[in-house]
């Protein structure tokens, strides 16, 4: 996929605590309880949702995993809890049981199924990801995988890049019913599902809030932010808050944050590049964060499986080892 940047980039916003520091070095969010309240009686607090308590699902059968059955050097990337990519590639016969297997497996390991929604018509507008079903397929196709991911709580982000790419090429006049109509979808099948809003180099908050909300907000969880691109955790989080904030404004109140963090960990090509940029390192591992509206960092994109033909990679979506090699490299 293609997450291309804009000229706009975020100006006079104040910087929110770190998620590093959200977090212990064990992963784990960090109380901040004084030894006063430690002390004193606490009503038991109300049970939490599973998908906030439990782990995200590793992919036993993922590219990564695969190579690293064959080179060690690859575990780094293929113990670490990944998005499934369900496209067009998945046809509608076989979209509920694909979608069933992963979240039964999600279910028998009590983690969290994770899944990247991508099959709108004519995504990415053209580019290295180009395809897409049509619009009566990708309804059938998205109420096939719904099915098969129902009682699994699983968590979907749903078409990388298509909100922020509003208005770039022709034929985009079905994303927006069709989103919504996915999200509605997924929703009923008890999937929290994140509507991407881009990164915080390419939309303003204010704008993404506004087709956000016309995408089905009230059936979505929250929103996904930094899909497969490269911006530091801290700037692009607190990106995704603002654009919570926006939603707020418009009506829609107590909407969370999903960061992808798979390839950040060096922060932004200063060079502006997207497609495989080669000083691209490997970002926080996927966790639950639950706090300051940040529900999870994950890694969406899949780390190692190439953007395109581009920088010395092959085709989008293919395992490239070399390129798996340098984003484990010291940044």
């Amino acid at each position: 996929m293609s997450p291309r940047r804009a000229p706009w980039t975020v100006a006079g916003v104040a910087v929110v605590t770190l998620l590093l520091s959200l977090l212990s070095p064990g992963g784990t969010p960090v109380a901040g309880a004084s030894p006063a309240a430690a002390a004193a009686p606490a009503a038991a607090p109300a049970a939490l949702d599973p998908r906030l308590t439990r782990g995200l699902l590793v992919d036993p059968s993922s590219q990564a995993m695969k190579a690293a059955a064959k080179d060690a050097a690859f575990k780094p990337i293929a113990g670490v809890a990944q998005a499934r990519w369900f496209t067009s590639a998945l046809p509608v016969s076989r979209a509920r049981s694909t979608a069933k297997a992963w979240g039964d497996l999600g279910v028998r390991s009590a983690r969290t199924p994770l899944v990247a929604i991508y099959a709108l018509p004519g995504r990415d507008c053209g580019g290295h990801s180009a395809g897409g079903f049509d619009a009566t397929t990708y309804r059938s196709w998205i109420r096939e995988v719904a099915a098969g991911l129902k009682g699994s709580r699983a968590v979907a982000v749903l078409e990388p890049d298509a909100l922020a790419l509003l208005g770039s090429c022709s034929g985009q006049e079905s994303w927006l019913p069709l989103i919504r109509y996915a999200a509605q979808q997924l929703q009923a099948a008890g999937v929290w599902v994140y509507l991407d809003a881009g990164h915080s180099s390419w939309q303003p908050a204010s704008v993404m809030a506004d087709r956000i909300a016309q995408a089905g907000i009230a059936y979505a969880r929250g929103v996904a932010v930094n899909v497969s691109n490269y911006q530091r955790t801290n700037t692009v989080g607190a990106y995704g808050q603002q654009v919570v904030a926006e939603l707020a404004k418009r009506g829609a109140r107590n909407k969370t944050v999903l960061v992808d963090t798979s390839r950040n960990g060096a922060g932004a090509p200063a060079d502006g590049q997207w497609c495989n940029p080669t000083s691209a390192r490997l970002g926080m591992t996927t966790r639950v964060v639950n706090a300051k509206s940040i529900d999870f960092v994950a890694w969406i994109k899949r780390p190692g499986e190439s953007d395109g033909t581009c920088n010395g990679g092959p085709p989008a979506g293919q395992w490239w080892p070399a390129g798996a090699k340098r984003l484990m490299a010291t940044p």
